[in-house]
């Protein structure tokens, strides 16, 4: 696959399934959690929310919040790609906002170990990087949490068009050190990079193209 295919025939037709706040809702709707899907994780204000529009090749799917901490649900949304199979995403609330409660933040810890521990179609995750600031210990953390529980991890820096290249190869290498996987670049706005990590998507979804 290549970089002028469009990437609405990739994920077409994304829909917001189900929100989530509580163990008790996502119980409720292990129907789609069962399904093969891959999750977004990342810290908050780090960019899912322009990602998801951006996947989705629509500008008000996912809400973009100019306020850190906004999205304190598990949003699941539904499509599929351009052969008809179906797609489902998994849009985890973002951790690492200093302003949020002690208690939010454990509501938040248990509501997210419960997904991992009963999501049987969970793939892999996305893990979402801010490439404009070092590596964070929150998202050291995340990745750790993830690959001890083995998980497929998908590093990804994000918004890279507000940086130059060499702070691009800078952070990159800062993260490969840590991981021992190279971050793929991608910027929501000018679709840097996207065609690349849907490609990555994809493939763990075990769907070829």
């Amino acid at each position: 696959m290549t970089e002028n295919i469009d990437i609405t025939k990739l994920f077409i037709g994304i829909e917001l399934k189900a929100t989530i706040f509580n163990l008790k809702q996502l119980d409720e709707n292990s129907e789609l959690t069962d399904l093969p899907h891959l999750a977004l994780v990342g810290r908050s204000n780090v960019g899912k929310s322009s990602l998801l529009n951006c996947l989705a090749g629509r500008k008000s799917l996912a809400k973009v919040s100019a306020s850190p901490g906004k999205t304190r649900s598990i949003n699941l949304y539904q499509g599929h790609d351009y052969k008809g199979i179906p797609l489902l995403l998994a849009d985890l609330p973002g951790y690492g906002y200093a302003k949020c409660s002690h208690s939010e933040r454990e509501s938040w810890r248990k509501l997210i170990e419960y997904y991992f521990d009963n999501a049987q179609g969970l793939k892999g995750l996305i893990l979402l990087l801010d490439s404009r600031i070092a590596p964070q210990d929150s998202d050291k953390e995340m990745a750790r949490y993830a690959l001890n529980r083995g998980m497929f991890l998908v590093p990804v820096l994000t918004k890279v068009d507000k940086i130059n290249q060499r702070e691009r190869s800078l952070r990159q290498n800062e993260w490969e050190n840590i991981l021992n996987i190279t971050p793929l670049l991608v910027s929501s706005k000018n679709r840097f990079g996207v065609i690349k990590m849907c490609e990555k998507m994809l493939e763990l979804l075990e769907i070829s193209v």
